[in-house]
């Protein structure tokens, strides 16, 4: 694995082969897609960290202008072009499939195919007012004051209850954000516009869980219904952290896609 700094951006690279972008979301890093490295040997896999996450600069230290989804679909892009990605495999957790929708909008022939857990077309307008205040409490009090409400709003019940190693996962992928980074994405998130996915044709698995408060599964089988080539999977005792919370799944759900998908 190599580690790239890319117009201010952390970079991970990893492998050979056909390339996969993954796109991690709010709160997320590289470490949201470790649990899925153990099938994507066969891959060029390259994990970004957005601007404003974890350890890439965050976007308004560099010209002062606020966190949108349009920059952040422009930082995806350029990544590639950094790295000579002209075509490939795309994977998005939460608000990383909201800017793989964009971008599968924007540069169609970019797009082999893409694999969204938890996801959603944007937050509806309770959700939208609730991440402006979690921007102006992660400002006022760090992440410490958030990340344990969140991990209890976000991860099912089994999760909580039985899987300790994965609860502290989330906590610290949370507490890793730098807190005016993390509202910074919190109020790009709260102002993002669904994406027309009707016009996507491309091959999308889309990826639910059945306790996910965030993408519940019912909106997620809506997403789909508005696409030709998409397909829908809804995994038990799940929240919104998909690919921490049942692993194995997720782990043979991509290694299923990919081989479809070649």
């Amino acid at each position: 694995m190599s580690l790239h700094f890319i117009d201010r951006m952390a970079v991970e690279v990893e492998g050979a082969g056909d390339p996969l972008v993954l796109v991690h979301g709010l709160g997320g890093s590289t470490n949201t897609w470790t649990p899925l490295m153990p099938v994507l040997a066969r891959h060029r896999v390259v994990r970004i960290e957005l601007p404003g996450s974890a350890r890439s600069l965050r976007a308004h230290a560099i010209d002062g202008s606020p966190l949108s989804i349009a920059r952040l679909v422009d930082a995806v892009l350029r990544v590639c072009r950094h790295l000579g990605v002209d075509k490939a495999h795309f994977a998005g957790h939460s608000l990383g499939t909201i800017v793989l929708m964009h971008l599968a909008l924007a540069e169609p022939a970019l797009v082999r195919g893409m694999m969204w857990f938890g996801p959603l077309l944007a937050p509806p307008d309770p959700a939208r007012s609730a991440l402006r205040q979690r921007a102006a409490k992660a400002r006022n009090e760090g992440m410490f004051g958030i990340a344990d409400q969140i991990v209890n709003g976000v991860l099912s019940r089994a999760t909580r209850e039985q899987q300790p190693v994965t609860v502290a996962f989330v906590r610290e992928s949370l507490m890793g954000q730098d807190p005016e980074g993390y509202a910074l994405t919190c109020e790009a998130l709260a102002d993002a516009q669904a994406a027309d996915v009707s016009t996507i044709a491309c091959p999308v698995l889309l990826v639910a869980g059945d306790e996910d408060p965030v993408a519940p599964a019912q909106g997620v089988r809506a997403i789909a219904a508005r696409m030709s080539a998409a397909r829908v999977e809804v995994l038990t005792r799940c929240g919104h952290w998909l690919t921490a919370e049942r692993a194995t799944e997720c782990r043979l759900l991509v290694a299923d896609f990919l081989s479809r998908n070649r």
